[in-house]
């Protein structure tokens, strides 16, 4: 039988109640112990979503619904809040973010929307934390380097042009290589953060997320060294057998071969 979104909503709710009075593992659940896997179920959604897969973003979004249904629950519990009471917030959030839509401010284009959502958001917290305090310490270190160049360009922080990023990331790379020189290793790897940052920078500049750059080319690095390590196998070898032109070979051979053949 096909629910509505409402009645769909309105069985996990009860499934919810149930588990978390019958099961012993649900009832075991607290904010901390759901909060791991509350991580594991975002990077699956995000697996799913870079894959392409409709059928995984669809289980994988369900999964992600629990832990918000679920944290709700133990919110009720406690007497602080409800399933309602987050839904209501999330709704009022949103009219407040989109005055474009429910106001009288002017936004015709995605980024005029992201400089108002932006600013709104630095009005509504705590002025004390400044417009860098809403970034999740937690965040991996890429993904955070990314919001903290997106939050400080809000502010008119930025380069004028797109293009003179380079001339910076230029300046990076020639610290990096002074120190790699001076054989200090503390100020190397701060220099390769400067260097990475900047870098960061530059994505957000021409519209890439970093974050999926690098995943892309993390499993098409994958899929090729796999390519090497099944031919260098065919071939009666290991890797670490064959010495280096012979391996660059095999990785020329698995940048043009076929997707399929990987």
């Amino acid at each position: 039988m096909k629910r509505n979104s409402l009645e769909a909503t309105e069985r996990l709710l009860g499934i919810l109640d149930t588990l978390r009075e019958q099961c012993p593992w649900d009832r075991k659940q607290t904010f901390e112990t759901l909060r791991s896997n509350t991580i594991e179920e975002t990077y699956e959604l995000a697996d799913a979503i870079l894959n392409g897969d409709l059928e995984g973003i669809r289980e994988e979004a369900g999964d992600l619904l629990l832990h918000v249904v679920f944290y709700a629950k133990l919110g009720a519990e406690a007497g602080a809040f409800d399933y309602a009471d987050v839904v209501e917030a999330l709704c009022d959030k949103l009219v407040y973010r989109h005055p474009h839509i429910y106001g009288d401010v002017h936004a015709s284009t995605p980024e005029e929307v992201k400089a108002n959502w932006e600013a709104l958001k630095l009005r509504k917290k705590n002025r004390r934390s400044g417009t860098l305090g809403g970034v999740p310490v937690s965040l991996p270190a890429l993904v955070k380097a990314f919001r903290i160049s997106e939050k400080a360009a809000s502010t008119g922080f930025d380069w004028e042009k797109k293009e003179d990023v380079w001339a910076k990331v230029k300046e990076e790379t020639a610290e990096v290589e002074t120190e790699m020189a001076s054989g200090n290793k503390e100020a190397l790897e701060e220099e390769f953060g400067d260097l990475l940052f900047t870098l960061v920078n530059a994505c957000r500049l021409y519209g890439v997320d970093p974050e999926t750059a690098l995943e892309r080319t993390n499993r098409k690095f994958i899929r090729r060294f796999g390519c090497m390590e099944r031919e260098a196998e065919r071939q009666g070898h290991t890797l670490h057998e064959l010495p280096t032109a012979q391996m660059e070979e095999l990785w020329q051979q698995a940048k043009t071969a076929r997707e399929e053949d990987l």
